[in-house]
């Protein structure tokens, strides 16, 4: 079957635009055009398509998609080497979901500390006596929570 670029742009949930974009910078390698010049995806194409959108998510740039791309284009030859790729490609886009869920769980932290110094009219609540040093067994409390398994929507309640 035959694809226009705007049906395969629905398809993936991308723009005409983009993928005119990808096939300018040479990571469309594999689309047929007809007689009028105009681009004709095929079932296989999504492979790639897919593969294309799951590295630009992940944060690959272009130009190394591309080179991903030509060394699909070359064979099984370079079957390690894409396979080196991606797995170099996992092992930082899981260090930067680490360093993400860190900065989610900070979040979440300073959340519940707010939420409960607003019902308590004061975040003097979290101090230290005598100080406006926040007491860490204020932050304790708060892990212990999440340790018990509070979701995000209970420690908004737990206070």
């Amino acid at each position: 079957m035959s694809y226009s670029i705007g049906q395969v742009a629905e398809k993936l949930d991308i723009s005409p635009y983009t993928l005119r974009y990808y096939d300018k910078e040479g990571l469309l390698p594999f689309v047929d055009r007809n007689e009028a010049g105009r681009r004709q995806f095929k079932d296989n194409d999504f492979n790639f398509l897919e593969v294309i959108v799951c590295l630009k998510e992940a944060g690959v740039p272009v130009k190394q998609i591309g080179h991903f791309i030509d060394l699909c284009m070359a064979g099984d030859t370079t079957l390690q080497t894409r396979y080196d790729f991606l797995a170099d490609h996992e092992q930082q886009l899981m260090a930067k979901m680490a360093r993400l869920q860190h900065t989610l769980d900070f979040l979440r932290w300073k959340k519940w500390y707010y939420k409960t110094a607003l019902l308590a009219g004061t975040e003097r609540i979290h101090y230290l006596p005598g100080t406006n040093h926040v007491n860490p067994a204020v932050r304790q409390k708060f892990e212990r929570l999440v340790a018990d398994g509070a979701s995000p929507e209970e420690l908004g309640r737990l206070v």
